[in-house]
């Protein structure tokens, strides 16, 4: 049985950066039951608080955070770089500690989106992009997927257990 790494405001918890949460979502609860879910906030994880100001990456280029070239900048104006750059870290390391092969991350964060993200400007301004978070796991080769996109992640999911039956999970529980 694999794990897959998923963004706890998918799951309920209310760590968005309002406070609020966008789950709990089928079939992601489900996999929870069935010991699959590793759970991550990455921005908590990387010591901001909840709530928070929103924050985000000029063009939503979480790659050019990775390679110094690019802050993410809270609404206030006030560098969070550190921060989420420490939470894309912990998110790795959990996935490198459970075999994740697959993350289900919220859309559009600066830290989870896969697709798309705000350009910066703060008026909700979608770009093509990603977040920091996303952009390591990637790179880690972690197939990263969005809530919008749970029958694809499901899909790779399955070919995975089919692919290798004999996966086993870390005998190591993750706490929220």
């Amino acid at each position: 049985m694999h794990k897959i790494l998923v963004s706890r405001c998918l799951l309920g918890e209310r760590v968005r950066y309002d406070g609020g949460s966008n789950g709990p979502l089928e079939p992601l609860a489900r996999w929870q039951t069935e010991g699959r879910v590793v759970p991550i906030c990455p921005e908590v994880a990387g010591g901001l608080p909840t709530p928070r100001p929103p924050a985000e990456i000029p063009g939503a280029q979480g790659a050019a955070v990775l390679d110094g070239r690019l802050p993410v900048l809270s609404i206030e104006g006030i560098e969070v770089t550190a921060a989420f750059l420490a939470g894309a870290r912990r998110a790795l390391e959990l996935a490198e500690e459970h075999g994740v092969r697959i993350a289900v991350l919220k859309a559009r964060s600066p830290s989870c989106g896969n697709l798309e993200g705000y350009d910066g400007s703060f008026t909700g301004r979608r770009v093509a992009g990603e977040g920091v978070t996303a952009a390591l796991l990637r790179r880690a080769g972690i197939r990263v997927f969005n809530e919008d996109q749970l029958a694809e992640a499901a899909q790779a999911l399955a070919e995975l257990d089919v692919a290798e039956p004999g996966a086993v999970p870390s005998a190591i529980q993750v706490q929220s």
